[in-house]
């Protein structure tokens, strides 16, 4: 059923995902007279074209039912890590911020504290990936390391500093869950579980929607919900 999260925490969680400089600067005052605008026009076109980060081989975002776009990302050791090399395994993506209070909830009590260990134990692959850019919120090589030791993390943290994979699937939230069948086919975008980032009430009946999927998965069953809305802080981009 649904619930309220407390007022204090939601507070919270937005003042620590809200960082200076996330929001877009409000647009400079229009030149006037049409031979200022063409200058101005075309230099507004060059920065931009400068400041675009370059597209992945996949340009997102993805969509469920269609092929996973491939990618290689270093974890936090300077390995990479590619998706191709799981062809054939069930992977499960996890879209990480440490500093992020809603992915702390959630891996301290709530869907992500036992059932990365548990999906692991059965084959499936399950890689965390940081898409803060850096010297944002979370994206310090030192705070994900501390934070993969807390959490007892056994599975990599990837490094997308650019963030060409997090757009290229379309991650909007930490956490923000997919799941990559054998055939390499997207088959679940979304919330890790039904509590809206919060955690569960004593007695609340609180669906995993990975886990439920993941089961369907390995029964060769229909997943009966491939896609929900994820909550949480947003992708540090």
């Amino acid at each position: 059923m649904n619930k309220l999260i407390p007022l204090t925490f939601l507070a919270a969680s937005l003042a620590a995902c809200t960082q200076p400089g996330d929001a877009s600067a409000p647009a400079a005052p229009a030149a006037t007279g049409a031979a200022a605008q063409q200058p101005a026009k075309a230099e507004a076109e060059k920065a931009k074209a400068a400041d675009a980060p370059a597209a992945p081989a996949n340009a997102g975002p993805a969509k469920v039912g269609q092929p996973a776009p491939d990618f290689t990302l270093p974890d936090l050791d300077g390995k990479p890590v590619k998706l191709a090399d799981y062809k054939g395994k069930t992977v499960v993506l996890e879209w990480f911020n440490p500093g992020c209070p809603f992915v702390q909830l959630a891996h301290r009590k709530g869907g992500l504290k036992d059932v990365p260990a548990q999906q692991m134990a059965k084959g499936v692959v399950w890689l965390a990936i940081n898409s803060g850019a850096p010297g944002k919120q979370g994206a310090a090589r030192e705070d994900n390391v501390k934070a993969k030791g807390e959490f007892g993390m056994s599975y990599p943290i990837l490094v997308d500093e650019k963030g060409d994979v997090g757009r290229a699937y379309g991650a909007q939230r930490t956490p923000h869950m997919y799941i990559i069948d054998p055939q390499g086919t997207l088959v679940y975008a979304g919330a890790i579980d039904s509590t809206k980032g919060g955690e569960p009430e004593p007695g609340e009946q609180v669906t995993n929607y990975v886990e439920a999927a993941l089961a369907e998965l390995t029964a060769s069953k229909p997943i009966s919900t491939k896609e929900t809305e994820a909550f949480g802080c947003t992708v540090k981009y």
